[in-house]
């Protein structure tokens, strides 16, 4: 039974915790917040087994947590300078339909990825490709040419 009452107690607490620190859905995470939750689960753990004695230590754990999750995000948002450091920069793997092979190597980013990543946008080949960009969060954008952007000049159909 004491199981049970531990279990409820933390359950509790994560889910004010959670709520507190953000608002993601998990396939929004970074790594680093799949790492903290992961780690979070790994602390708890050990309270409500009695692995640890205590609930206080996986509480103050995990609060500890959520308090360095919390200020780290407050600190990328008072200090903008700061943001680069601790989510990473946004990187150019694609310019005017060429891969960037350096950007690429530099993240272990794989042709083959890049190219399913473009025909789940829609995109055919590299070519139609005018900038893609790596995300800070791993994602990929695509920016593609487009037609009424090419610089003819649009005549009004005649009839």
């Amino acid at each position: 039974m004491e199981i049970v009452v531990r279990a409820l107690v933390l359950f509790a607490f994560l889910w004010i915790v959670t709520r507190a620190v953000g608002r993601a859905t998990l396939g929004e995470l970074s790594t680093f917040e799949l790492l903290l939750y992961v780690t979070m689960g790994d602390l708890v753990q050990q309270g409500v087994t009695q692995q640890d004695y205590s609930i206080t230590s996986a509480v103050l754990a995990v609060g500890t947590f959520a308090l360095l999750t919390v200020a780290l995000s407050w600190l990328q948002w008072r200090y903008p300078r700061v943001r680069p450091v601790v989510t990473g920069r946004p990187l150019l793997v694609v310019e005017d339909g060429r891969l960037v092979e350096d950007a690429m190597r530099a993240q272990r980013l794989a042709t083959a990825d890049l190219l399913v990543a473009a025909r789940e946008q829609g995109i055919r080949h590299t070519s139609q490709i005018e900038y893609a960009v790596l995300e800070s969060d791993g994602k990929l954008s695509f920016f593609t040419y487009d037609d009424s952007d090419s610089g003819a000049s649009e005549k009004p159909p005649q009839g």
